[in-house]
């Protein structure tokens, strides 16, 4: 097979993926609020944290407009109905949302385990309660922790997913996307019709602009059979990081339509007293709606806004030096590598590494169990076992898909899974270099208790500690201040102060540990150079979409014209092949493109 020349792979990418020429859609827009983000966190973090979280405003208005609507009725009633009738409700997505949908299927799981050891005559209940869910994200649970590099950009993967899955008539499926033109989330939705399932689609464009401009978008926005949930709310903080403001409501809107199914099901199904003791505070979705707004003020109050700039300038503090920090979490494991394995190809840093790469770099974050084995953690983590995919080079050639994928099939399988030790083995590698942090992630009165220093993940937390030079906590919750420091937190506590009442998700407690992480991930970013005002200006492409955006960074960032810095980004991709694994991993096309044209002064 002839190699292209980077013109002419330049030149097919502006001639026939021009599917995937997004910089039209909201999503990808630059924020008012925040222009000049970058400028401002440089000067004043508290500054800089405002106009991030200023943005979550937007949020407020399009909520409370769904809530009333009948889409999102009509996904509440179908996710009830399943519930009803003993089906299976599929949680569908890449990304961002792609972990959005391993966090609800796992959230509910372990809030059916919780309840099967709390109430044991309802054991059978809560086990076959805990089997109507599942995740489905594009790559499978790998992608938890490392992005598969193009599976998004395929609708056959998503719909070979979703089959694989066992779907069947009177299941439902609820598909999510930031844009609204995932391809491979958009296979999921073809696969659910041909079985027929109840299927819903939430995204966060307008439908209008989709149907105009993306021919796979409007294959399914125009089917009646349908149900669309359209989010918009404009522009994300950070232009393009759909990670933030589109999967906040998201995950809010889905949320709350589960939770309200749930409780209704357990009305039906379950003694009164019972559920008065599982749900010790119903609430309709407007309430919940009511909570959220008050996790956003309270967030922004001074004490806490002071406490997320500590954070920020600590973490900045370690990785401007060199240095690396580990997240110690208890139940709240999949917030944290929500947030930090989305850091890898948004700011273009070393992705989580294996310990088969001993030669790669190491991931500036990482989390670890400190109570369990890397088997048992992955298990806790999800409330079930990994699914992970096992394709090999038939499969994909059968799925008609690109010949590298073919010639070679990425290794996503579990055992490699199984090699990223996120347990409570040693790993050297995290306190080999200094500065080094092992840092506590608790969240809620239940964690928040781990302070005291009295019972087993302390325990445990404290032997995972002691070889690092920094032991710090992050805990957010009410009363966090009624602790006293114990001489175990040498680099100190960081609290931010929020009532997270109970529900069957633990929904609040989820958006705020959401917040939290991705406005300090985002500002410590910013600080360390890799925004250019609200623009991302380390953005990686390893996918077709992010190769557009790559291109419109460059042109926003430069003043040339698209098809140049196409042609530019291309150029340094091909250039890219030749360099070491090392380089490349830890190199923003982007930064390198703009930095070489600054060099020579010259078109390409």
């Amino acid at each position: 097979m002839t190699k292209l020349s980077y013109q002419q792979e330049a030149e097919h990418f502006l001639r026939h993926e021009t599917q995937f020429h997004l910089g039209m859609m909201l999503t990808e827009q630059s924020h008012p609020k925040t222009r000049g983000l970058s400028g401002k966190l440089a000067e004043d973090t508290v500054a800089g944290l405002v106009m991030l979280l200023s943005v979550d405003d937007d949020l407020l208005p399009v909520a409370r407009k769904t809530l009333e609507s009948v889409p999102f009725q009509n996904l509440r009633n179908d996710i009830f109905a399943t519930l009803e009738t003993g089906n299976r409700i599929f949680f569908s997505g890449c990304g961002a949302t792609g972990r959005l949908a391993i966090l609800l299927d796992a959230a509910h799981r372990k809030f059916c385990a919780k309840n099967s050891v709390r109430f044991p005559e309802y054991r059978d209940y809560f086990e076959t309660l805990a089997e109507q869910t599942l995740a489905v994200m594009t790559g499978g649970d790998f992608a938890l922790i490392r992005s598969v590099e193009s599976f998004e950009d395929y609708i056959v993967f998503g719909k070979r997913q979703l089959s694989d899955a066992g779907i069947k008539t009177g299941d439902c499926l609820v598909a999510v996307s930031e844009g609204g033109e995932t391809s491979s989330v958009i296979g999921t939705i073809h696969a659910a019709l041909e079985t027929g399932l109840k299927t819903h689609f939430l995204f966060n464009n307008p439908s209008d602009l989709l149907v105009q401009k993306i021919e796979r978008s409007r294959n399914v926005i125009e089917d009646s059979r349908i149900n669309i949930v359209n989010l918009t709310t404009g522009a994300m903080a950070v232009a393009g990081s759909t990670r933030m403001q589109a999967v906040t409501i998201e995950m809010l809107i889905t949320g709350l339509a589960f939770e309200s199914a749930l409780a209704e099901h357990f009305r039906k199904t379950l003694p009164q007293h019972l559920v008065q003791k599982i749900i010790p505070v119903p609430q309709t979705p407007f309430e919940g709606l009511e909570r959220f707004e008050y996790l956003l003020r309270k967030l922004r109050q001074q004490d806490n806004l002071k406490t997320l700039a500590e954070i920020t300038d600590f973490e900045y503090s370690v990785y401007r030096n060199h240095g690396l920090i580990t997240y110690f979490p208890d139940e709240y494991s999949i917030d944290i590598f929500t947030d930090t394995t989305e850091r890898s190809p948004t700011f273009k840093i070393p992705p989580f590494r294996s310990m088969l790469e001993k030669a790669a770099p190491p991931s500036w974050a990482f989390v670890k169990d400190p109570v369990r084995t890397t088997p048992e953690a992955w298990k806790n983590l999800l409330g079930r076992a990994p699914c992970c995919l096992t394709w090999q080079s038939d499969d994909y050639r059968n799925m008609n898909v690109a010949e590298n994928i073919i010639a070679h099939p990425p290794e996503i399988g579990i055992d490699i899974l199984y090699t990223y030790k996120i347990g409570n083995e040693e790993d050297r590698s995290r306190f080999a270099v200094v500065p080094n942090a092992a840092v506590a992630f608790l969240t809620g009165q239940k964690e928040i208790d781990h302070l005291a220093g009295t019972n087993q993940w302390f325990q445990a937390f404290r032997k995972a500690g002691e070889h690092f030079e920094t032991r710090s906590a992050i805990a957010i919750g009410a009363g966090c201040s009624d602790f006293v420091t114990a001489a175990e937190w040498n680099g100190g506590v960081f609290f931010i102060e929020v009532d997270l009442p109970e529900s069957p998700l633990d929904l609040f407690a989820h958006l705020a540990a959401k917040l939290v992480l991705n406005n300090i991930s985002t500002a410590t970013m910013g600080k360390l150079g890799r925004l250019n005002s609200n623009w991302m200006a380390h953005v990686d492409a390893t996918n077709k979409k992010l190769i557009d955006r790559s291109i419109r960074l460059v042109a926003e960032l430069t003043g040339f014209d698209y098809d140049t810095s196409c042609l530019a980004i291309f150029k340094t991709l091909h250039e890219m092949n030749s360099w070491s694994e090392d380089r490349r991993k830890t190199t923003s096309p982007v930064a390198y493109t703009i930095e070489q044209i600054k060099k020579e002064n010259i078109h390409v």
